[in-house]
């Protein structure tokens, strides 16, 4: 049987912290049960934990919902228990730039109907420039802004293009956590900042 990984250099097997490795990036693939809370599924919820607890700066979360792993949290539904209850993109203006030192937790909607009912359940009708293709690219530009040299992004979604390699961002690790048949993987990309 064939595997995703079937053309890169495999690293220990058989342990769950096996990874693969392909042009310098970690990638592992792990089964779990979905969950609307992203960090309420283990091995995402380890992945953070771990990125957090290794560096001494500041982090920041601007899609917070319930998690409480960064030092400033954000998240527009206002009866979240976080530090600020706004758009992301506004909130990443609150920081100065380069201040961001230990690094950014960037959990946002993974497509434009979970955007649309993102606000609808915070109460607020968004406009076409909120929900459009440029809502992830507004927020990846500030996360630039913010970020110092060496700053950790963790960025999940649909897909692993992260920060991306044109606003200075190297990637580290891919883990893909499978949900089963029906369900699209959660990928989850851990990236540094590198100007």
């Amino acid at each position: 049987m064939s595997s995703a990984f079937d053309d890169v250099v495999t690293e220990g097997r058989g342990k769950a912290n096996d990874y693969a490795l392909h042009d310098g990036i970690r990638l592992r693939r792990e089964w779990a049960m979905p969950n609307s809370w992203t960090f309420e599924i283990d091995p995402i919820a380890e992945l953070v934990e771990r990125e957090v607890s290794e560096s001494s700066g500041l982090w920041v979360d601007p899609f917070a919902g319930k998690a409480e792993y960064a030092d400033v949290t954000n998240d527009l539904h206002p009866d979240r228990d976080t530090d600020h209850t706004m758009k992301a993109v506004d909130f990443f203006k609150e920081f100065d730039n380069n201040e961001v030192d230990g690094g950014v937790i960037f959990d946002p909607p993974y497509s434009a109907e979970q955007l649309q009912r993102q606000y609808e359940n915070a109460g607020q009708e968004p406009n076409q420039d909120e929900t459009n293709g440029g809502f992830l690219g507004r927020n990846r530009d500030q996360v630039e802004r913010v970020c110092s040299d060496g700053a950790t992004v963790l960025y999940f979604g649909w897909d692993s293009t992260g920060i991306g390699k044109t606003r200075g961002f190297v990637k580290d690790e891919i883990l893909m956590v499978c949900h089963g048949s029906s369900r699209n993987d959660t990928i989850c990309v851990v990236e540094t900042y590198s100007p």
